[in-house]
């Protein structure tokens, strides 16, 4: 079993670079990733998680990446105050982006403000994401519990260490300029929609 203590390793890049699945501590949770461009590590992702209708979460190291992959820029700059952050904004995709919202044709998207993380896109690319666990089971805190859930069904973990003091990133959308927050997490928003320092 592979596992990578450094997420500057170049070995572990290339291996997502070539459409490997595995578990990587994100700037919030612990989280199955896999590179977003690549249909079918996507479709193996969403297999581990039994999930047919509900999408995981977009990270970019950028708005830039997002637009390469598809994402129309002027969602993305309506929405770029809350950037970088451990808060994801649920976006519009496009029709060739169907496989990643499941036919929603919207995504939770967000570009993270750890540094460590940011690097570590900027050589990937826009991966997608959804929580290391089990269905209807809590988020594994450690690559321990992740292990306990995937076993050798991904192909590697990254140890970030213990994360159980960690909130999941929060999301939220924007319905005619007002701010719906649709899960309270890491990051706090005010009645006015703005971000609270």
């Amino acid at each position: 079993m592979l596992i990578f203590y450094d997420l500057q390793d170049e070995k572990l890049i290339s291996l997502l670079k070539d459409g490997a699945v595995g578990v990587v501590p994100s700037d919030t949770l612990y989280g199955l990733m896999c590179q977003a461009g690549n249909q079918e590590a996507v479709e193996r992702l969403y297999k581990l998680k039994s999930r047919k209708h509900k999408p995981g979460t977009l990270i970019a190291a950028s708005i830039d990446q997002l637009v390469e992959l598809g994402i129309p820029r002027r969602y993305l700059t309506a929405v770029e105050q809350y950037w970088p952050n451990s808060l994801s904004v649920v976006i519009p995709t496009s029709p060739a982006l169907a496989y990643l919202d499941r036919g929603l044709m919207s995504l939770p998207m967000r570009v993270p403000a750890d540094k460590n993380l940011q690097q570590f896109l900027e050589k990937t690319g826009p991966l997608q994401t959804t929580s290391a666990n089990a269905p209807g089971e809590p988020t594994a805190n450690t690559v321990a519990e992740a292990q306990a859930y995937f076993g050798d069904s991904v192909d590697f973990y990254v140890d970030g260490g213990d994360l159980s003091g960690n909130a999941p990133s929060t999301i939220i959308r924007i319905v005619d300029d007002a701010v719906e927050v649709l899960r309270e997490g890491a990051v706090k928003i005010n009645e006015k929609g703005e971000v609270e320092q």
